[in-house]
């Protein structure tokens, strides 16, 4: 039997995987990393490492930025030089010491280690500025658009040359979610001109230093983005949802990048959730699109559920459909 690692690496090369791949099994996510700084439980508040007023609102199912005259860290896109700073990654070795010693305990034979990023670089524009900010700055000031990002860039190489030197992962789980769940935030060209080659920088700069899977995470729709995911170096795209048509993305892309999800949290996490149901829909899953290049999971951006024991029933669908 494979390695939950050596059968993830079959499914994404078309090779000969023993059973699904199921949900998260092959990243082990090294969480503790010290760079990221903001809210991580339901009912808090605070700043972030940009100074953006992150709130996590009981009932919700994670933290959101807030904008407002009192809040919104970035108003003219203009004033970005000025009003920025770039957030240090200069951390005392004694704050790596939980992360250093969760990368080691794991066995890189069985799971990769993974090191996590949240907020990416389309998200960290719209925490900065607000959504309607942001959209408008594409079209009112494009050339101060690509400069805030590039320096957004800057700091996220920052980020993985401290976090490669410390732990030295062999993949990377990255969020930055870039649509709703009919469409885009960014028409594919805008997307293509503006945050594609931020992207290809980073991804770059991990895989030229150790990493073999990149994982981007985004839980919406963004199906004519997949070009420029595989331009931009993504192996797995985790997150599509069902609106994506993921089993015509398996034979169109198959064997240029892998997709996990089609099991929508939006459709099966809830309070009256049923096993019923969630085997259901694992099955439509799996049996339309395949053992390869296909990873049956929830879309949501991490091993968990909001309704307590979902994500333990579907995996446990997913053995079943594996033991048959």
């Amino acid at each position: 039997m494979l390695t939950a690692k050596q059968n993830l690496l079959e499914t994404i090369k078309g090779g000969n995987p023993d059973r699904f791949v199921n949900q998260y099994e092959f990243m082990e996510l090294i969480v503790e990393i010290p760079l990221m700084g903001a809210p991580t439980t339901p009912g808090k508040e605070g700043k972030d490492i940009w100074g953006v007023t992150i709130r996590w609102n009981e009932g919700q199912p994670g933290p959101f930025p807030v904008h407002g005259d009192e809040y919104t860290v970035l108003e003219d896109i203009t004033q970005w030089k000025e009003i920025i700073k770039m957030p240090s990654v200069d951390y005392p070795d004694e704050a790596w010491t939980a992360a250093i010693e969760h990368a080691n305990s794991v066995d890189r034979n069985e799971k990769f280690v993974t090191a996590t990023y949240f907020g990416g670089v389309f998200e960290r524009l719209h925490y900065l500025m607000g959504m309607e900010n942001a959209l408008m700055s594409f079209y009112e000031e494009p050339e101060a658009m690509k400069e805030l990002i590039d320096f957004i860039t800057q700091y996220e190489l920052a980020y993985a040359k401290e976090t490669i030197k410390h732990i030295k992962p062999d993949a990377l789980f990255h969020h930055d979610d870039w649509g709703t769940q009919k469409s885009t935030f960014l028409s594919p060209e805008m997307f293509a001109e503006f945050i594609a080659p931020a992207y290809k920088k980073i991804y770059g700069y991990w895989k030229e230093n150790g990493v073999e899977v990149v994982v981007h995470h985004a839980d919406c729709y963004a199906a004519t983005l997949v070009p420029s995911m595989i331009d931009m170096g993504i192996d797995i795209w985790q997150g599509c949802m069902t609106t994506n048509n993921v089993p015509e993305l398996v034979k169109k892309y198959g064997g240029k990048i892998s997709f996990m999800g089609d099991l929508d949290n939006g459709q099966l996490d809830k309070a009256d959730w049923t096993v019923e149901e969630v085997a259901e829909h694992v099955k439509r899953a799996c049996t339309s699109s395949g053992t390869l290049y296909y990873i049956p999971s929830m879309v949501m951006g991490g091993p968990e559920s909001i309704y307590p024991g979902l994500y333990d029933a579907v995996s446990a669908e997913i053995d079943k459909i594996n033991k048959r």
